[in-house]
């Protein structure tokens, strides 16, 4: 299965370096030095390597030179994420630019006071969308419904030099309490953020085609979104050159109680910003499970 384990990579002291170098010199000396740490990434994560490398050479079709050198640039790209979302949670907001695609959708939605579902990925940087909500003086509150499978030292180590967040969590449960908070939440007229490209084992999945490869998506995100009448926008914040960020609000018109629409609606959206974005997919597993079907063979 292409299940995601819940673990990211990575150390604390790595962190503080990053952190070090961000406050002390700036952020592009931060940029400098993850040269290093990509290259390392790059020789040594074979896993991943192979996984990011299937997504360049097979399911995007580049060349097996051109979808190496890739390889490398997603690692350093991804590694910029990083790096900006911690200068701008500590305080650094103002050295990056904000463009809007979409804002009139997202006030619409606010106005229809129903609360909203958002629908992101692992692309680009959504960890940082707050801060663009605030840009554009929306006041209203995000619940990201998510996992704590994420490695606890790290959270706590980026937690204590960050200015406090506004999104409230979620956490995924078995006995479904999610649910209800996920349904308080909307009664709050608030927003409710899933992100669908990721499913852990024992999880229902649904498939559908994905880059002309059939994958599997975890099921959870668009049975609720498509049973709740409340309205649905895809939303992605991708990074542009330089220190410019780029939102993206797309909202999804499907059936009520049709998933699959939805799944396929979502898929499609994903699918274009890939185009414009390649270097910002950020799943380093086995996401078609291609690989491991291989190892069967």
């Amino acid at each position: 299965m292409s299940q995601w384990d819940g673990k990211s990579k990575g150390s604390v002291l790595g962190y503080k370096i990053f952190v070090f170098f961000i406050r002390k010199v700036g952020i592009q000396s931060a940029y400098f030095i993850l040269y290093f740490v990509a290259s390392f990434y790059f020789f040594f994560l074979k896993k991943s390597n192979r996984a990011i490398f299937y997504y360049f050479n097979q399911r995007l079709g580049y060349p097996k030179f051109k979808a190496k050198q890739m390889v490398f640039k997603s690692y350093y790209t991804f590694g910029q994420t990083i790096i900006d979302k911690i200068s701008i949670s500590s305080g650094m907001r103002g050295k990056f630019t904000y463009e809007f695609d979409g804002v009139e959708i997202l006030k619409k939605l606010l106005a229809e006071k129903k609360g909203g579902i958002l629908i992101s990925a692992h692309i680009g940087n959504f960890e940082i969308a707050e801060y663009f909500f605030s840009e554009i003086d929306l006041d209203f509150q995000i619940n990201l419904v998510t996992t704590d499978l994420e490695h606890s030292a790290i959270k706590n180590y980026l937690a204590s030099i960050s200015k406090k967040s506004s999104i409230k969590f979620i956490f995924i449960s078995d006995d479904l309490a999610h649910i209800f908070e996920i349904n308080a939440a909307l009664a709050r007229n608030e927003l409710v953020c899933f992100t669908g490209d990721r499913y852990f084992e024992g999880v229902k999945s649904l498939n559908h085609p994905f880059l002309n490869k059939e994958a599997q998506f975890p099921a959870g995100p668009f049975l609720i979104a498509s049973r709740l009448k409340v309205p649905l926008v895809f939303v992605y914040v991708m990074k542009e050159p330089k220190l410019h960020y780029h939102l993206y609000a797309r909202e999804a018109t499907v059936k009520h109680r049709d998933e699959k629409g939805l799944l396929q609606a979502y898929v499609e959206s994903v699918e274009s910003m890939l185009k414009k974005y390649p270097l910002q997919w950020f799943n380093y597993f086995d996401f078609w499970n291609a690989l491991t079907d291989r190892r069967k063979k």
